[in-house]
């Protein structure tokens, strides 16, 4: 992990995320790349006239001081920090960014009192998860420690979620990090045998790591909903993350044929982080 993306919007959260993200980046030694997106009308960026330009420099020169202003933080003294400003707020812009710097990760703040559900519901953080070929890790809080000891990844053993599984294996490859597998069984017609479940384990684990040594770290566990069986499994293996696959641009509630991104993101405590199919 070399360089990771922080939008910033100069509010608490996006403080957690720049925390977090700079305690990621003394471990890894890493580059942080503060992004801000100026909320500024194309009118007036466009505009020919004398006193449209003024306000436009005014605004940029504002925001400028105002960023500058927000990362004199102690935290970063020993971190490499480069600052972006892009004049328009268009969430999609944070691929963009990460796609030309290389990125590895970015690393978002939530916001409102009950977590996350705001941002996965038409919202800025549900924009750039969607539009993002890097993991996105999203933050709630602050958090103490990066080194995620544990980790929780949530998987339903279709092929389509391989790639991410590999990913995120790739990304805790070097660390002491214990990747755990949760497949929830759901009731009624979606509901599995033992024998079932085994089968799409070893089809899964076969064509992704090409023996089946993982099989052990496998948690199965029943539950009504497969947001409720990830998050008291993470819960109960004291995880320090939960990672959770993600379609892209067709949105999280198209994974597992539900909301768990929505709603494992609303109802966690822990930091939630996707990895795109």
């Amino acid at each position: 992990m070399k360089k990771i993306i922080i939008p910033v919007d100069f509010s608490e959260h996006s403080e957690y995320a720049l925390r977090t993200a700079a305690k990621l980046a003394k471990k890894y030694d890493a580059e942080l790349l503060a992004l801000h997106m100026l909320e500024m009308s194309d009118i007036m960026l466009s505009a020919s006239d004398g006193l449209q330009n003024q306000k436009a420099a005014f605004f940029l020169q504002l925001a400028e001081q105002r960023f500058e202003k927000f990362l004199d933080k102690d935290y970063l003294e020993d971190v490499k920090l480069t600052p972006i400003i892009k004049h328009f707020k268009v969430f999609s812009e944070v691929n963009d960014v990460a796609l030309q710097h290389n990125a590895d990760l970015i690393v978002m703040g939530s916001h409102g009192t009950n977590g996350l559900a705001e941002f996965f519901v038409g919202s800025n953080t549900e924009r750039v998860v969607r539009n993002a070929n890097i993991p996105v890790l999203v933050v709630k809080n602050d958090v103490s420690d990066v080194n995620f000891d544990v980790v929780a990844f949530a998987c339903d053993f279709s092929e389509e979620a391989i790639k991410p599984y590999l990913n995120a294996v790739n990304m805790f490859k070097n660390t002491n990090t214990k990747l755990y597998i949760i497949h929830v069984n759901l009731p009624n017609d979606k509901f599995l045998s033992s024998l079932d479940l085994e089968k799409k384990a070893v089809n899964f684990f076969t064509k992704a790591e090409r023996n089946l040594d993982k099989m052990k770290d496998v948690q199965y566990v029943c539950d009504y909903t497969v947001e409720e069986g990830v998050l008291n499994t993470a819960n109960k293996i004291g995880a320090d993350l939960i990672v959770v696959p993600t379609h892209g641009r067709k949105g999280l509630a198209h994974f597992f044929q539900g909301s768990i991104g929505e709603d494992v993101a609303n109802h966690s405590t822990l930091p939630v982080m996707t990895f795109k199919i």
